[in-house]
């Protein structure tokens, strides 16, 4: 079973599919391996974009595999620990 997630920012209406039992999370353009999505696009939000990576990705577990949108998949404990927009230490 397929959970979806809504998480807005990149665009409103942007949703993720997550496999809890494989740990794999389908992201598409919210997040990527050192990086995130645009939010340059009519009604993208960069805060709501922070926000449903950190309030509902990162809940999700560090050892969950994310597949994004294009670019290599990683898993979100890296991007906690490394990437440079949403990185723990980054928005301590």
């Amino acid at each position: 079973m397929l959970d979806v997630i809504h998480c807005p920012g990149h665009t409103p209406g942007h949703i993720v599919f997550h496999h809890a039992a494989s740990k794999l999370a389908i992201v598409g353009d919210v997040l990527f391996q050192g990086s995130i999505g645009r939010t340059d696009f009519p009604r993208g939000n960069h805060q709501d974009l922070i926000d449903s990576i950190t309030q509902k990705l990162w809940p999700l577990g560090n050892d969950t595999v994310f597949v994004p949108g294009h670019g290599p998949t990683s898993n979100f404990g890296f991007e906690r620990q490394r990437n440079g927009f949403v990185a723990d230490h980054v928005l301590a």
